[in-house]
């Protein structure tokens, strides 16, 4: 039953992550919004992100993964209930960086839950738990492509009541309470977060998180702006990149149960950087698909399986281990979200430049996890 309530908290966040990118350019219609405020808006999403997963860490290890499950549940709701009445530019800011903040600290609760529960075999867990952001993911785009069209309101009100369904059963299921020795103390916390191994972890998040949103948030206009349909844009979204990250998911567990997790690691960052950049630069609908799958297939297991590395390095506290490696990774999507929106500027047609910033990543993140490597042995 842990197990299910912390899927079902991933599988609205997985619906929120994709949410932006799906209703950005309905947004931007609306209310003349540029790449260059598109980009601000996920900057303030970001940021929102950002705050909530390194303040909750202690929360969670203090007061247990429920408070935080319901509390970042809550405040997804008001959001989503709240963002069709927004009037423009400033209001769209305003609750996109409070729906990063719900979206922070779910994320987190659920993965340091997973972890928690699964620490047997915390790899395989949290990539099955995972499986269901992939599921969120691919259903936000799909409904919104193939059943509301351009209707992002009733996007949101469907969104948000899955939300009040979630928020429900947490608050029905028992958790356990957080144990005593893994309570936050901040004489001990110093060393957990001066690591080395930390710090490379965190960074290696950093730019997977870069990839991954950026994907999810620009991928859409960028295919607009070649000449794609609006509708089949967000299909390749969600049938190419977030199937792919739900099949890619299912397909590493038994790999999991055989492969050290930093070799999967290490083989996903590798295929990102190759099928990122030949998805940029794909022209035909169908080799675009194909492509945008395939990077979601090289995608799907790096950040379950490095939040269990996280896990495995960090017995101590894993709370605040995990909630400051998922805000540095966060930081990834301020930090790219803002980049590529102003390398852009104000033609979206600039994004297929922009966008090269995904495999450049994927390329510093195969050295990361070879440095990574060497300090786990």
């Amino acid at each position: 039953m842990l197990m299910v309530a912390a899927s079902l908290a991933i599988f609205v966040y997985g619906m929120i992550a994709s949410m932006l990118g799906t209703v950005l350019h309905n947004l931007s219609e609306r209310f003349k919004l540029t790449p260059s405020q598109n980009g601000t808006i996920a900057l303030a999403q970001a940021l929102g992100l950002i705050l909530a997963s390194l303040s909750v860490g202690p929360l969670l290890d203090n007061e247990g993964k429920k408070v935080g499950l319901i509390l970042g549940l809550t405040v997804i709701c008001f959001v989503l209930f709240l963002l069709p009445r927004s009037s423009g530019f400033r209001g769209i800011l305003i609750l996109l960086f409070a729906l990063g903040i719900g979206g922070g600290i779910v994320v987190t609760a659920a993965n340091a839950l997973v972890s928690d529960v699964g620490e047997a075999h915390r790899a395989t867990a949290l990539n099955l738990a995972n499986l269901f952001f992939g599921l969120g993911g691919f259903a936000t785009p799909f409904i919104a492509a193939n059943f509301f069209g351009k209707n992002w309101v009733r996007l949101c009100y469907t969104i948000a009541s899955l939300a009040v369904i979630a928020l429900a059963i947490q608050a029905v299921i028992q958790m356990p309470p957080p144990a005593k020795a893994d309570r936050f103390v901040l004489a001990e916390a110093i060393p957990v977060l001066g690591h080395p191994l930390l710090f490379l972890l965190a960074f290696f998040l950093f730019l997977y998180i870069t990839c991954e949103v950026g994907i999810w948030n620009w991928l859409p206009r960028h295919l607009i702006a070649q000449g794609f349909s609006e509708s089949r844009a967000l299909n390749i979204l969600s049938v190419g990149f977030a199937l792919g990250l739900l099949i890619g998911r299912m397909a590493v567990l038994p790999v999991l149960a055989h492969v050290p997790p930093v070799t999967v690691t290490l083989v996903g960052s590798m295929a990102m950087a190759v099928t990122t950049f030949l998805m940029i630069r794909g022209k035909q609908p169908t080799a675009v698909l194909a492509l945008v799958f395939l990077a979601g297939l090289a995608l799907a297991p790096v950040f379950p399986t490095t939040i269990a590395i996280v896990g495995n390095a960090f017995p101590r506290m894993t709370g605040t281990a995990i909630g400051f490696v998922i805000t540095c990774g966060w930081a990834g999507l301020a930090v790219s979200s803002r980049v590529i929106g102003l390398i852009a500027g104000g033609d979206p047609r600039r994004l297929k430049t922009a966008l090269m910033v995904i495999p450049a990543s994927s390329v510093v993140m195969v050295g990361l996890d070879l440095a990574i490597r060497s300090l786990l042995r």
